[in-house]
C-alpha cells in the first residue's frame, strides 16, 4: 500500500509529508521510502498558531479558523506529496495534524502525568477532499481513552524498527519536545529539545528569527550554571515514566520566567544554557534506561551545537543518525505516521501499553472516507478486508512477532 504521512511536531514550523510503499507479509513489514517534502506554514497562519497556543487565551472561533487553516495547508502538502512522490497512485493519506493542546495533570497513580485529553487540528475533510483518498486522523485519543498518555507514538514503530539490534539501541526523536524509546518498551518525554531554545532565540532577536540557525548563537555563549542548576530543578524531569509533556509547561514564557533570576545575562549565555539543559536532560534519560547507543532524528539533529553537546553528555554511549538505519532524520515522524495509518486499515494497533501506559493496545484514529469510500487494505488484507494478523485476535500480536524493515 503507498501512503503519505503528515506531520506538524511541536515547533510548528512546517508541514512534512513522507510517502512510502508499505507491505506486511507474515512476521515482516517492510517499508520503502520514497522521499519527503516539507513546507512552511504561512507567516500568518504561523502566527495566529502562535497566539493561539497556551498558555495565552483563545476563542471556540479562532479554534475553528485554525482547524479549517491547518486542514488546508495539510491538504495541498498531500495533494503536493502524491503527485512529486507517488506518481498519483497514493491510497492512503496518514494525517497527524497540529498538536495545540495537550491535557497532562498532576500525577498518575505512583507517578507520571495522567492525560486526560489531546488535542490536533488540522480538519481531515479538507485532505480527503483535496486528494480524493481516505484519511486516517485523529490518533493519539483513543490511546488516553484507554488510559494511556497518547503519547509517544511513534514508540510502536521504533520497537518494530529496533528488534533484533544488539544491547539496548534507544530511538531519540528531537522535535519541540524530545522523546525516547527503549526495547523493553519504555517510552517518555524527556522534556524540551528545541522549544525552549526556540523561545529565546525569538525574544533575543525581536522575532527575526524563530530558531537558532546552525547552533551558531549557542556556540557563542558560555553555559551558566546557576541558570542551568535553576531549570533543571524542573520536578517534570524526576516523574518516572510513562510521562508526556508539551508546550502547555514548556512555552515561551518558561525561560523567560527563569531568567527573571538572573538579569543581565548575554543571549549567547542563555542559549548555551538552554541547549545543554536539553542535552543533559536526554542523556540522563537515556542512562536511565541504560542505553549503549542513541539513534537521534528530529529537526534537532541538525543543530550541530545541540549535538556536540549530547555527544558529550552521554560520554561512551555511542550518538547516532537514524539515517543509518534507513530513516532519514528530518522524516522519520512523518513515516512513523504513515506506518501507524497502515496499521489502522488493517485493523491492526498502534499502541503498545508498556510504551503509553494505557490499559491495552488500540486500533488508533478516525477514518474519513475518501472519493471512493473506505480504504481497502488490497493484498494484504483476507477476507473480510482484514489482515492475517488481525484475523489472529491477538491485540499485542503487532509488537510480538513483527519488525520494521527498511527497503
Amino acid at each position: 500500500m503507498r501512503v503519505i504521512g503528515l506531520m506538524s511536531g511541536t515547533s510548528y514550523d512546517a508541514v512534512d509529508a513522507a510517502a512510502a510503499d508499505l507491505d506486511l507479509d507474515g512476521d515482516t513489514l517492510t517499508l520503502r521510502p520514497l522521499g519527503l517534502i516539507s513546507r512552511a506554514y504561512d507567516d500568518g497562519l504561523r502566527e495566529a498558531l502562535r497566539l493561539a497556543l497556551p498558555p495565552a487565551p483563545t476563542t471556540v472561533a479562532e479554534v475553528c479558523r485554525l482547524d479549517t487553516r491547518i486542514g488546508q495547508a495539510f491538504a495541498a502538502l498531500a495533494v503536493e506529496a502524491d503527485r512529486e512522490l507517488c506518481g498519483g497512485r497514493a491510497e492512503l493519506v496518514a494525517s497527524h495534524g497540529q498538536t495545540v493542546f495537550h491535557w497532562a495533570e498532576g500525577t498518575k497513580k505512583a507517578g507520571g502525568t495522567e492525560v486526560l485529553g489531546t488535542l490536533q487540528l488540522g480538519q481531515p475533510a479538507w485532505i480527503a477532499e483535496a486528494t480524493g483518498l481516505p484519511v486516517v486522523a485523529d490518533f493519539r485519543p483513543r490511546d488516553i481513552a484507554a488510559g494511556g498518555q497518547g503519547a509517544p507514538l511513534v514508540s510502536l514503530v521504533d520497537l518494530l524498527w529496533l528488534r533484533g539490534r544488539p544491547g539496548t539501541p534507544v530511538a531519540l526523536n528531537l522535535g519541540g519536545i524530545a522523546n525516547l524509546t527503549a526495547p523493553d518498551g519504555t517510552a517518555f518525554d524527556t522534556g524540551p529539545a528545541n522549544a525552549l531554545i526556540d523561545a529565546a532565540v525569538r525574544d533575543a532577536t525581536g522575532g527575526r528569527l524563530s530558531y537558532d540557525v546552525d547552533g551558531a548563537l549557542a556556540a557563542r555563549g558560555t553555559v551558566h550554571e546557576p541558570l542551568l542548576r535553576r531549570l533543571l530543578a524542573e520536578p517534570y524531569y524526576a516523574l518516572p515514566a510513562p510521562k508526556t509533556t508539551g508546550k502547555e509547561l514548556f512555552h515561551d514564557g518558561y525561560p523567560r520566567a527563569a531568567l527573571a533570576e538572573f538579569p543581565g545575562l548575554r543571549p549567547a549565555d542563555v542559549l548555551a544554557t538552554l541547549t545543554l539543559l536539553t542535552a543533559r536532560t536526554v542523556a540522563d534519560a537515556s542512562r536511565a534506561v541504560r542505553a549503549t547507543e542513541v539513534i537521534a532524528a528530529g529537526g534537532g539533529t541538525r543543530n550541530p551545537t545541540l549535538m556536540r553537546m549530547l555527544g558529550a553528555e552521554l560520554a561512551d554511549v555511542p550518538l547516532r543518525m537514524s539515517d543509518e538505519w534507513g530513516l532519514p532524520a528530518d522524516a522519520k515522524e512523518a513515516y512513523a505516521f504513515a506506518v501507524l495509518g497502515f496499521l489502522t486499515v488493517h485493523d491492526l494497533p498502534g499502541t503498545d501499553p508498556s510504551s503509553t501506559g494505557a490499559r491495552h493496545a488500540s486500533v488508533l484514529g478516525s477514518v474519513t472516507p475518501g472519493r471512493r469510500g473506505l480504504p481497502r487494505p488490497g493484498r494484504d488484507a483476507g477476507p473480510g478486508g482484514r489482515s492475517p494478523l488481525a484475523r489472529s485476535g491477538a491485540a499485542s500480536a503487532v509488537r510480538a512477532p513483527v519488525r520494521l524493515v527498511i527497503r
